[in-house]
């Protein structure tokens, strides 16, 4: 049986990966951590932690931007740009060590009205990894272009930021598509 991780924030803890495991099912298994991705750094710390179950798969999918590229306090995103890509890089070198499939997925956009994000900056962020990630041949799982024409039904009111069952099921099954797709290469 074919084995795949997924790693990243709470896009995935709290939307795709809670689907994802059941539309790869029964002939691909599914690991992902019980724990928040948060940053690229935690993320890069946690391939040391996770480095068994990294071993073992036969691709890796994840995510990281939504907490990087936040500014609270109105000084800046909280991972600046230039690190940014250089720890998606390390994580990325991380992963290829680990495993012959990798693939990223750009951040998915939070609601204009979200304090805190500006979809500028996401945009310009998902830029950035894409292209620092795909000459290191990771693939790229783009949800953000997924999300975006429709944010209004596809991210919670409630946070501005999470994914609606509407937008769980809609990034699943990309996620999933995305994983057979490099399996089958």
């Amino acid at each position: 049986m074919k084995k795949a991780v997924l790693l990243g924030d709470s896009i995935r803890l709290l939307g795709y990966g809670t689907r994802v495991p059941a539309l790869l099912a029964p002939d691909i298994a599914v690991w992902q951590s019980e724990d928040n991705g948060r940053f690229t750094s935690y993320t890069l710390r946690t391939c040391f932690d996770y480095k068994a179950e990294l071993e073992t798969a036969d691709v890796v999918h994840w995510n990281n931007g939504l907490w990087d590229m936040c500014d609270l306090f109105g000084d800046g995103p909280f991972t600046p740009l230039p690190l940014y890509t250089d720890a998606l890089v390390r994580i990325a070198r991380i992963l290829q060590g680990y495993c012959p499939r990798v693939i990223f997925a750009t951040t998915t956009p939070p609601r204009p009205e979200m304090w805190g994000h500006d979809i500028e900056r996401v945009r310009a962020y998902n830029a950035a990894a894409v292209a620092v990630l795909h000459p290191l041949g990771v693939q790229i799982n783009d949800l953000y272009s997924l999300i975006a024409p429709d944010m209004q039904h596809l991210i919670r009111d409630d946070d501005l930021i999470h994914l609606t069952d509407a937008g769980i099921e809609l990034t699943a099954a990309q996620v999933a598509r995305s994983v057979r797709d490099a399996l089958a290469k």
